[in-house]
């Protein structure tokens, strides 16, 4: 069965490329999400397995999001969050970040979000 996985990114190719790619390597994409309230929304709706949550974001920012998302502990998806910005940027948020990892958009693949996820 493939895993299932929310695109939360405010920039539509982006979101194009990550869902071709990532259908393409097996995952079954459920939803899309252009901002944080959309995220939240879609993730309650959609229930995937993993989330791909950009950080920056039009209205809430994906640490936020990401807090949210993680809350109650028990059956909640894997937030991996990416940006183009590099991981040093976010070092310390990342670290005290609910999320299972950072994976920049230019290395995004299944092996490394699969890693990343468990």
């Amino acid at each position: 069965m493939a895993p299932t996985l929310l695109i939360v990114d405010d920039h539509a190719g982006f979101r194009a490329f990550a869902r071709a790619l990532l259908e393409a390597e097996g995952f079954d994409v459920v939803g899309e999400a252009t901002d944080g309230a959309s995220a939240l929304c879609a993730a309650e709706r959609l229930n995937p397995q993993i989330v791909l949550l950009d950080i920056v974001l039009p209205d809430i920012d994906g640490f936020a999001v990401c807090a949210r998302l993680t809350e109650g502990g028990r059956d909640r998806p894997a937030v991996i969050l990416t940006s183009s910005r590099d991981a040093t940027v976010y070092a310390g948020r990342l670290e005290r970040s609910a999320a299972r990892g950072f994976l920049p958009k230019d290395k995004l693949s299944r092996i490394a979000l699969l890693a990343l996820a468990g």
